[in-house]
This record gives structure tokens, sequence and C-alpha cells, in this order.
């Protein structure tokens, strides 16, 4: 009988400190739905809570005073004051752990963390946090602290030590090899001999014979290729397996045979099948010309295998994504700047899901739209997605998800929403999406009932000429209204903001920023993050950049990494010159200040006046077209059903009978009022609009049940008062 394979997965060093990325997660789900034995671990934590310790740090400062090494007045002090940090370093992590709560009175004061240079950056603290965020402003000042003694690490022992980007220039859409292997062969750093101490404990624990390397940024390359090399080295009879969006996007076109001296096997795309045909061929069940999308040495040269006949596993039967071995508890909450939507990212354990493979747009011209992650949308249902977070809700104790889709589709999203609130589920969650006319005011008041604090999307340019050039499928009036939404249902909105695209002049910079600060001065966005264009492989604009006005200077493929394209913009701005005014004035706006400033002001450098009319933002959101009312539009009730009751009142002389709506609401209690007859006939169908019914009935349906039960017209009674007040209290079209 062929011996079972058990497989390793693991995340190298390093992603993200407060939660684990999710990608072992989702294999491990997979795994376990077809009966394949699977372990996993996140290297990364386990490499922080090593070197973030009395211990590691003992080591560090040790190692510092063996070698001299101290160059700077900053390295300096933080030297000179090791016993603090070893003092204070145990007592830190577990507040961030948050198993220390009240330190945060003493670490608040700023009398109790040593400080270098790092806490010289302090944003205004009051404004961030206030008198009452204790909790909030000491996990900004841990985080400072970490920071500063990561500074230390990176200066004094180990260049290539980052908390999310681990020797990360080594691995940035390089040509060759060669930097990354030289390094490799050096003799390994203060942080590499930690990374094999946590590998080598986790190998023995677990007895595998393939370990599976998820490697989803340049930043985890590194650490993947040691660990391939320690295996290689200690553990020869282990398999090592790599895949992840960095081999995705960048090794598509590998030739350089030497990266097959640290694994055996690199596949791309999605990873489901191509590992399981990897698993049978390791258990003899097929040869290797019959595995699927992954690359492995054949003799000298790098071969590309895809033979199998097997198709993909649909998304749907994927499973449901499996946290187990991942320690939890071990995961850091740390505020790094007062970016709200950075915080999101940073603060706190969220559980990610997907609620459909791919993007139902695939249009951006400067998006990797030729890759399967981006072409191939799947979506699954809402019920499936709803029984996938009960799951791991059971599982983690969490209720907090990030839905981490390319961008959430709105009528999934809809019925995601409505799915939520008929079981009764209290989640918080947020997701990246397209800023569509479908978000209405009533959809969006829906998602923030089921549990959305926030949404992230692309305004890009702010310029309706680039954003037709870029096939984003919107107008920046458009953003503006949908943000307004958005916004005024209670949910936070973050813009990516770009600068740079292809023919984009100076001009139009000017003027995106100035949309930019109209946005934030009226609150329609709260968050923001400026990046300037990047040409990639994979994209339109990187596949054909002479149609988009740019000229590529890179025109063949190295024998490494392919993906970002250095390329020249003859006819539009020099876009780097704008770099820094477009972050510092974002900085402000985001903070609330400095919206009466000239934009002149954030630059020192002539540019142009905006042409932006300053009522541009104001104007496209006073004509929001609302949300529509159309036959097909479904009628749902957000509250608690309401409490019946009927009065009489005397009206011109005469006694009348009302029937009162009692409408309970968390923080209020709503009256609508209706004739006798409206309100009986809207009591009976009452449980009609309720998430949980059956089926949740249209307008037309609606109105056509309504007057059937009676003499009054529909159209009466939605003019009437009490409708108005239930539209108010909860009553949606979507």
């Amino acid at each position: 009988m062929t011996p079972t394979i058990k497989t390793l997965l693991l995340t190298p060093p390093f992603t993200q400190l407060n939660t684990p990325y999710p990608a072992t997660a989702y294999l491990k789900g997979f795994l376990n739905s077809i009966k394949k034995p699977a372990a996993q671990a996140d290297l990364g934590i386990e490499v922080i809570h090593s070197l973030f310790s009395q211990k590691g740090l003992s080591k560090l400062f040790n190692s510092v005073s063996a070698s001299d090494n101290l160059h700077t007045p900053n390295e300096q002090r933080i030297f000179s004051l090791r016993n603090e940090y070893l003092a204070t370093i145990t007592p830190v992590i577990a507040f961030l752990q948050n198993k220390n709560p009240t330190l945060a009175y003493s670490i608040a004061e700023r009398d109790y963390l040593p400080e270098a240079s790092r806490f010289q950056q302090l944003d205004n603290l009051e404004w961030a946090f206030g008198q009452l965020g204790i909790q909030d402003k000491a996990r900004h000042l841990s985080t400072l602290y970490l920071e500063d003694l990561a500074d230390f690490i990176k200066n004094t022992t180990d260049p290539f030590f980052g908390f999310s980007r681990y020797a990360e220039r080594l691995s940035l859409s390089v040509q060759s090899f060669d930097p990354l292997y030289e390094s490799l062969n050096n003799t390994p750093t203060f942080t590499d001999e930690l990374l094999f101490e946590c590998l080598h404990h986790k190998i023995k624990t677990e007895q595998s014979d393939l370990v599976c390397l998820s490697v989803p940024f340049p930043g985890n390359l590194y650490g993947a290729l040691r660990c391939g090399q320690y295996i290689k080295t200690h553990f020869p009879d282990i398999k090592v397996a790599m895949g992840g969006g960095y081999p995705n996007t960048e090794l598509r076109s590998l030739k350089d045979s030497r990266l097959f001296e640290f694994v055996d096997y690199i596949t791309l795309d999605d990873g489901e099948k191509p590992i399981e045909l990897i698993l049978d061929h390791l258990e003899g069940k097929i040869d290797a010309s019959n595995l699927k999308r992954t690359l492995l040495l054949d003799g000298n040269s790098v071969k590309y295998i895809n033979g199998s006949k097997h198709q993909d596993i649909p998304f749907s039967q994927t499973g449901t994504p499996d946290y187990d071995g991942l320690e939890l508890d071990k995961y850091l909450s740390v505020i790094e700047i007062t970016n709200p939507m950075h915080r999101l990212w940073s603060d706190g354990r969220w559980n990610k899901l997907t609620m459909a493979h791919g993007c139902y747009w695939k249009k951006c011209t400067f998006c990797d739209i030729s890759l399967d992650y981006i072409k191939n949308y799947e979506p699954i249902s809402a019920s499936i997605i709803c029984d996938r977070m009960e799951n791991q809700i059971r599982q983690t104790g969490e209720t907090g998800f990030h839905f981490v889709d390319e961008a959430a589709p709105p009528a999934l999203m809809r019925e995601v929403a409505i799915e939520i609130l008929k079981r009764n589920l209290k989640v918080t969650w947020w997701t990246n999406i397209r800023f569509e006319k479908r978000f209405t005011p009533d959809l969006c008041r829906l998602l923030k009932a089921s549990g959305c604090i926030a949404v992230s999307g692309g305004l890009e340019v702010a310029s309706d000429r680039l954003l037709e050039k870029i096939q984003k499928g919107v107008t920046v009036a458009q953003v503006a209204q949908v943000a307004d939404n958005f916004t005024a249902s209670g949910i936070m909105v973050h813009a990516y903001l770009m600068y740079g695209f292809p023919t984009q002049t100076a001009q139009e910079t000017v003027d995106s920023l100035e949309m930019v600060r109209q946005l934030f001065e009226l609150g329609v966005i709260q968050s923001g993050f400026w990046h300037q264009f990047a040409m990639t492989a994979h994209s339109p604009v990187g596949m054909t950049p002479e149609v988009f006005g740019a000229k590529a200077l890179l025109t063949k493929a190295g024998d490494f990494a392919h993906n970002d394209i250095p390329h020249e913009d003859a006819e539009g701005a020099d876009h780097a010159l704008f770099s820094e005014g477009l972050k510092k004035s974002l900085f402000n706006y985001m903070h609330g200040t400095c919206f009466d400033f000239h934009l002149q002001e954030w630059f020192d450098f002539e540019i142009p006046t905006t042409t932006v009319s300053e009522f541009e933002i104001e104007m496209s959101i006073q004509n929001n077209p609302g949300t529509p009312i159309l036959k097909s539009t479904k009628l749902v009730w957000i509250r608690t059903q309401p409490s019946v009751s009927y009065y009489t009142k005397k009206q011109k002389g005469e006694k009348q009978t009302k029937c009162k709506f009692e409408i309970h609401t968390n923080q209020q209690i709503d009256i609508a009022v209706f004739s006798e007859n409206q309100g009986k006939i809207l009591n009976q169908l009452f449980d009609e609009l309720m998430p949980n019914s059956n089926a949740l009935l249209t307008i037309d349906e609606f109105c056509k049940s309504y007057e059937s039960r009676g003499i009054e017209s529909f159209e009466k009674l939605m003019k009437s008062q009490g409708w108005q007040t239930l539209r108010k209290s909860g009553l949606l079209y979507i």
C-alpha cells in the first residue's frame, strides 16, 4: 500500500504582525476536504516572538557588543538603554497581544518605554486618540518601540530585517537571480539563525514529507529560500514546493535553474489542484508529466509542466479555510500610523474569506487581467459564504472578517448581507470594492446593518479622461456619490489614489489633488493612499505600452523575475516630482487640516493652477440620484419586527382608528402611524419584508399583494407619513 504523504504548509517571514496570511489556511481547508493530512505554521510570527523576547534581545545586544557595530547616535542610544529594553519587552509583547491591558496607563504617560528616533515622528496623539483613547495611544507608542528595535537590528546585525519586508529589495522584480543567490550563500544573518531554529522544531514535530512555502510578496522570498536551503541541507528526503502571489506574477518566465537548489517545485496560479497532483506524484500515482502548472528542474534546465487533464477545483468546493495549527493568540495588535484604514490592516485579528474568485470587472488596463487570479471570475453563493463564516467563528472565536476579494460584486454583497441578517449573525466585516453606481444609499444601509464597517476602492487618477483610458468604468462624480452613500450609512471609505499613469499631465495631477482635497473636506472619504503607477508585464499597459503612450525600457524578460517594467512617458509630466507633495497634503487632509492651503504650498516647484471648480464634488453629491425604484427592486426590513397596536383619535370631530407601528432600534424608538386599513394590510404582509422570508418581494409583487387585500392604492401608502417613517427607520429598496 502506498504511504500517504503528509504536507507542512509554511508562511516564511514576514507578512503581518496582527493576523496570519490566509494562503496556508485556504490550502489546509482544501486538503482536509480531500482527506490529505496537513499541518501549517506561520514562521514569521514565530521568529518575531523568538527575537522580541528577553532571550532574543539578550542575544542581539551581546552580538552587537562583540562586534562593536554602533555607528550612529541612535544606535548608541538604544544600546545604552538595553537594560530598559530587556526589562520591558515581555510585558509590551503581552500588552500587544491584549493580555496585559492595564499596562496602557503606564505606556501612555511616556515614561515607561525607552524612546529612540521613531518617537521623533509622532503624530499629534491628542488628535489621533483624544483624552480617552489610552489603549490605542499605548499600542501606537508600543509599535514605535518595536520599530526602534527593528531599526537597530537592521543597522547592526541584519541589513535585510523588516517586519513585513524581509530582504525585499533583493526580490523586487530583479531580472537576475545573482544578488539573491549571493546573499543566500553568505553566512546566515542573526534573523536567519532564529528562523532555522523555528523551522527545525516545526519539521521535527510534524514529520512531514512535503513542505509547501507560500510566498505572497517579494518580502517573503528570501525567507522562503532560506527555509528551502535549510531543508535541503538537513532534511534532504523532504520535498519542497513554492507557490503564491510572488511566483504567480514574477516567475512565470523563470529560466535560472539555480532556484531549484532551494525548492523542487514551483506552482503557478491557484494552488489546490497543482498541490494535489504533486502529492499524487510523490505517492507514485502519476508521472511528473501529468502535473499541473508546475515548474521543475529537468536535467539542467527549467521545465514548465502542464500535462494534467484535470480541471481546477471549483471555488465552491475548495473547503473552508482552516486555522488549526496557527497560534492565533500569538499575533500582535499594532497601530503603525494613524491612517484609519491602515489601522484595520494592522490592528486586531481578522478571519480571511473570499466572496468570489477573480474580478467581475477585469478591464482595468493597469491590472494583471491576463492572469488567472483576476480573469477567472467565479462567485459562490451567499449561503456557502455564511457557512464558512460560521465555521471560522466556531474555530477561531473571532467574529471579524476581511473579505480579500479583488473587487467584491455588489449583487453578491447584497445577498451575503441578507443572509447574515437572516441568520442573525453578529459580525464585523470589510472588503475591497469598485465604486459602482449599484451601491445605492439603501444598499449601503443594508451592508452596514449586516456588519460592514469599511470599504476600500480605487479612485486612482481622479481625472475622467484618464479613468476612461484606464477603463475603470467610473467617473469622479460617480465615485463622490457612491463614497457619500457609504459614508452616510456609517461605513468608512478608503481610496486608492494613483499618479503617473502614461500621458498624465501636470495639470491633471494638480486637478486630481484638488478633487481629493474636496472629497476629504466634505467628509465623504476618510482615508487614502497615493502610489505611483507601475507598469507590470501582465497588464494591458505592460503588454502594449505604445497604445497607452508609453515606451517600455525592458523589451525582453530576464532569466529570473519579470513583472515590473521600467518605462518612459514622453507625453506626461515628471511624475516623481509630485510624490512628496501629494503624500504630505494627503496626510494633512486625513487629519482634517490644511484644506484652506493653496495647492502650491505642498510643492517646492511651480505647479499649474487647478482648473477644477471649488464646488465640483459638492455639486456631484447634490446630484446624487439616490436609490432608484424599479419594478424589480426588492423590499427588506433590517430592524426587529415592529409592535403593532390600534388607537382611536378624534379628527375633524370624528373618531378615527389609527394603527401604530412601534419600532425599537438599538438607540431609540420610532413611531410610524397609518390609517386602520393601511396598518392591517401592512401588518399582514410584514413577514414578507423580513430577511428570513423565504423570498423577498419586489415592489411590484408587494404592490399587487397589498392592493389585492383592500381598496386603497399602494401609491397612496408610499406617500404616507407612516411609510416615510418606515423608510427612515429601516425599510430598504434593494
